[in-house]
């Protein structure tokens, strides 16, 4: 595999994290949208967006960054997948343990 070709399959990787993360943004959105859901709530979800915009970024300089650095900056880096693959986490434990609260009072 050429090294352009592993740029672009790390870039469409990336770009699929980025769409699970816009997914589990629009359902963390929605969840908090009642009027019961607190300030910290609300404020952990924008931590969220701020750590996401961060990622968006850097996505965007990867795309623009020369094959050649490619490989030593993202080594330098230590691969965003990581810090994606956090934020996601994160993501999903903030949805789970809200929409959880909500089913319960449906159910009750």
């Amino acid at each position: 595999m050429t090294k352009e070709k592993l740029v672009n399959q790390h870039i469409l990787e990336y770009k699929s994290r980025l769409k699970h993360i816009e997914e589990l943004f629009e359902r963390a959105n929605k969840a908090t949208d009642n009027a019961e859901s607190d300030s910290a709530e609300k404020a952990q979800l924008d931590e969220f967006a701020e750590a996401k915009a961060r990622l968006e970024d850097e996505l965007e300089e990867i795309k623009d960054m020369d094959v050649e650095h490619w490989r030593e900056e993202t080594i330098s880096q230590s691969g965003p997948m990581a810090i994606w693959d956090i934020l996601a986490q994160k993501l999903e434990d903030f949805l789970e343990h809200h929409e959880q609260g909500t089913d319960s009072e449906t159910k009750g």
